[in-house]
């Protein structure tokens, strides 16, 4: 009986053995579920929403970034700056893309929610004043002339109203909405004043509807961000701005070097310092601002110094 006893006892010590092997092994199994990056970050996602001018950019710094580290998501959302910032202050994303900078009202906002943040410029952007390619009268164009044009009293719907020399050609306007930094920003550089503007254009949340409204139409005038006018520069003209010293054409060294006045700028990420604790969110904006920076030009932007995209390094770290 007690030969039995041990033999029993013997038994179970190597069932609860095997037990606890396969349970280590379940266990192996189970984890591998969660995938490790190629620079070993664990599986994560980073939620990115906000401008469409800065679109672009994260869309392919998102793209370059999920290549090199399978097993993470990174969404890229569109609902304008005003929209990311909502979305932002509330804690929804990670990152918010904007065209301009944050706003005192949406500070008090972030502030009141907690929210704490890093301000990070990225590129340069020319906001582009885009004319039909059978435009052949509109050589370039004055603040003063685009003000007549935009202000939200303004009447004029002929290109002759706007300049004597100019033919009897109705005009048509494309342009951003009010969701959109693109808006906010021109309408503050040409109208003097945020989002004071005619009301009677043809408004569209979709910079590619902006530019097939004007593609599509001799007459036709609107404004978008630089990258936009680039990928589709072959169907659209661009109208250089005399700021008061010269007409001015957009190009990568007007809008770098500051000569493309009013409208050059800077466009940015907004990160939540607390989504900087994660690896994932923490390794991607670093990824934005070395890898992702060799990238921008592929998208129609201009990028920033070195220095600069240091110094944000230095500020995430």
């Amino acid at each position: 009986m007690r030969s039995i006893s041990r033999i029993l006892k013997s038994k179970s010590t190597i069932i609860l053995v095997a037990l606890a092997a396969l349970t280590l092994i379940a266990a192996g199994c189970g984890g591998a579920k969660t995938k490790t990056s190629s620079t070993g970050i664990q599986a994560g996602t980073v939620k990115v929403d906000g401008s469409s001018t800065v679109l672009p950019v994260s869309e392919a710094v998102a793209s370059e970034f999920m290549k090199a580290n399978p097993g993470i998501n990174v969404t890229v959302g569109s609902s304008g700056t005003g929209g990311g910032f909502k979305k932002f202050i509330a804690g929804e994303i990670d990152i918010a893309d904007a065209s301009r900078p944050i706003e005192e009202a949406e500070k008090a906002a972030a502030k009141k929610n907690g929210i704490q943040y890093i301000e990070i410029p990225v590129a340069y952007d020319g906001i582009t004043i885009i004319v039909n390619k059978k435009n052949a009268w509109a050589k370039s164009i004055t603040t003063e002339e685009l003000k007549k044009i935009w202000a939200p009293d303004s009447k004029i719907n002929n290109w002759k109203q706007v300049r004597a020399d100019w033919p009897d050609q109705k005009l048509v306007l494309y342009g951003p909405s009010s969701a959109h930094g693109t808006f906010d920003y021109f309408t503050q550089a040409i109208n003097g004043k945020e989002k004071a503007i005619r009301t009677d254009y043809n408004v569209s949340e979709d910079y590619n509807v902006v530019v097939q409204g004007v593609q599509g139409d001799k007459g036709a005038l609107g404004f978008l961000g630089y990258a936009y006018y680039k990928q589709n520069e072959d169907n659209l003209r661009a109208l250089p701005i005399d700021a008061g010293s010269g007409p001015v054409k957009p190009t990568e060294e007007t809008i770098k070097g500051g000569n493309y006045n009013p409208l050059s700028r800077q466009i940015y990420i907004y990160v939540n310092s607390k989504s900087l604790e994660k690896p994932v969110v923490k390794d991607f904006v670093k990824f934005y601002l070395t890898k992702g920076s060799e990238l921008i030009p592929s998208v129609g932007y201009i990028p920033l110094n070195k220095a600069d995209y240091d110094k944000s390094l230095k500020q995430i770290e």
